[in-house]
């Protein structure tokens, strides 16, 4: 009867694993064809608009506005923030030892931040999120842990993110169920394609500036001097 209980529990687990982890080297893959940012806001974008009108013509309700509000700032930080530059960073060519290293930072700062909020941690915490990090640096000591200083620095603002979120979503009021997902998963879609366009724009410019003034500014001076 035991085992029957927990099998529900491993599998969830499993899927878990299996199903989350997988989205990392996924991610690897796109971001060697898509621009980041608008990699991961066409991803979040599209699931949320899926799962919304999933929920709509099931019959549900939308949530009154403070806890949309609430939602779509947990989105940011989950999801935009903390999602958003792992994209960025695996774009960057992050050894995925260093990626692995880093994402586990985000127990430890789950704990710092609930006792930053009142909320009570036990020593047992500690010492569990320890021997874990320390097993995963520990798996990842043979394999390559050198490159690009930046995109780790990326990871390690994106696990400080989200480990805030999850930390703050627990003490704010958010919409039931699976309309405060897809409420999260439209804001940070919408923010993330809004900050690609804007990247994009600004890398127009200045191809433009470049090409405009590296290029023909010279061949005027020339021109002007020659004759």
């Amino acid at each position: 009867m035991r085992f029957r209980q927990l099998l529900p529990l491993f599998g969830a687990l499993f899927a878990l694993y299996i199903i989350w982890g997988s989205t990392y080297f996924v991610i690897r893959i796109g971001v060697e064809s898509w621009p980041p940012l608008m990699m991961a806001g066409v991803r979040f974008l599209s699931a949320g608009m899926l799962l919304m009108a999933f929920l709509l013509l099931r019959g549900e309700k939308l949530p009154p506005l403070r806890q949309t509000i609430n939602a779509a700032l947990i989105g940011l930080l989950l999801l935009a923030v903390g999602n958003g530059l792992v994209t960025v960073a695996e774009h960057q060519n992050v050894p995925s030892g260093i990626a692995a290293v880093v994402v586990a930072t985000v127990p430890l700062f789950t704990l710092c931040f609930s006792y930053f909020f009142g909320i009570k941690t036990r020593k047992l915490e500690w010492v569990g999120i320890a021997i874990g990090l320390a097993g995963i640096i520990l798996l990842n000591s043979g394999g390559n842990l050198s490159g690009n200083p930046w995109g780790a620095i990326l990871i390690l603002i994106g696990s400080m993110s989200w480990a805030f979120g999850s930390v703050y979503g627990s003490r704010i009021a958010l919409p039931v169920g699976m309309m405060a997902g897809a409420i999260e998963m439209l804001a940070a879609g919408v923010v993330l394609l809004c900050a690609a366009f804007s990247f994009r724009r600004k890398a127009r410019h200045a191809a433009w500036f470049i090409g405009v003034y590296g290029r023909r500014l010279p061949g005027v001076i020339r021109f002007y001097y020659r004759h």
